[in-house]
C-alpha cells in the first residue's frame, strides 16, 4: 500500500488537481468516523476521488487505506467503507480507467478483503443502506461491477418492482 507520506501522492491525480492532500483525509479513516451527509473526511474524499462517476490515479491509492482501516472493526464502521471501494471499481470499469502498474497490485489485494469484511461486519445490524453496499463490495471483490452497481440501486421497494417484472416476463 502506498504509504502516506511517500512523495508519489504529489504526482496522483484527483478531480481538483494533485492528490497531495488525500493522505491526511485517509488518516482520518483510521478512527471509523460516520458518513452521514457532508461529514469529513468522507465528503472530501468522495468529491476529489469518485467526482460525478470519474476515478483517478489518487483513486485508486486510496482504496487500499479506506480499506485498511475498515479492517480494523468493520462491525463498527459505517457502509461507506464497503460503498466507497466499490463504487470505485464499478467506475473504474465502466469508463474503462486502467490502474497505474505500481498500485494494481495493492488496489486488487485490497479489494479481494472485502467478502472476509462483509462477513465480520455481519455481526452487527444492517439496515437497507448497508446491505446494498456490503453485497455491492462482495460483487465487486468477485469480479462482478455490473451486479455491484445494480446492487447499490436495489432499495426493497426497487427490488419488488424488479421481481414483479421478472415474474411478468
Amino acid at each position: 500500500m502506498l504509504d502516506l507520506d511517500n512523495p508519489r501522492w504529489n504526482e496522483l491525480k484527483h478531480a481538483y488537481g494533485t492528490a497531495s492532500d488525500i493522505p491526511p483525509l485517509l488518516r482520518q479513516l483510521a478512527t471509523l468516523p460516520a458518513a452521514d451527509g457532508q461529514v469529513e473526511p468522507w465528503s472530501s474524499l468522495w468529491s476529489a476521488l469518485a467526482h460525478q462517476g470519474d476515478v483517478y490515479s489518487a483513486s485508486f491509492a486510496a482504496v487500499p487505506h479506506v480499506i485498511a482501516a475498515l479492517a480494523t472493526d468493520p462491525a463498527k464502521a459505517d457502509s461507506s467503507y464497503f460503498h466507497f471501494p466499490a463504487w470505485i471499481e464499478c467506475c473504474r470499469v465502466r469508463r474503462n480507467v486502467p490502474v497505474p502498474d505500481d498500485l494494481v497490485d495493492d488496489y486488487t489485494r485490497a479489494l479481494s478483503r472485502l467478502p472476509m469484511l462483509v462477513a465480520d461486519a455481519s455481526k452487527r445490524p444492517w439496515d437497507d443502506g448497508f446491505m446494498q453496499c456490503a453485497l455491492a463490495a462482495i460483487a465487486v471483490a468477485k469480479g462482478q461491477p455490473a451486479v455491484a452497481e445494480a446492487v447499490m440501486e436495489l432499495d426493497p421497494e426497487t427490488a419488488e418492482k424488479f421481481l414483479e417484472w421478472v415474474h411478468e416476463q
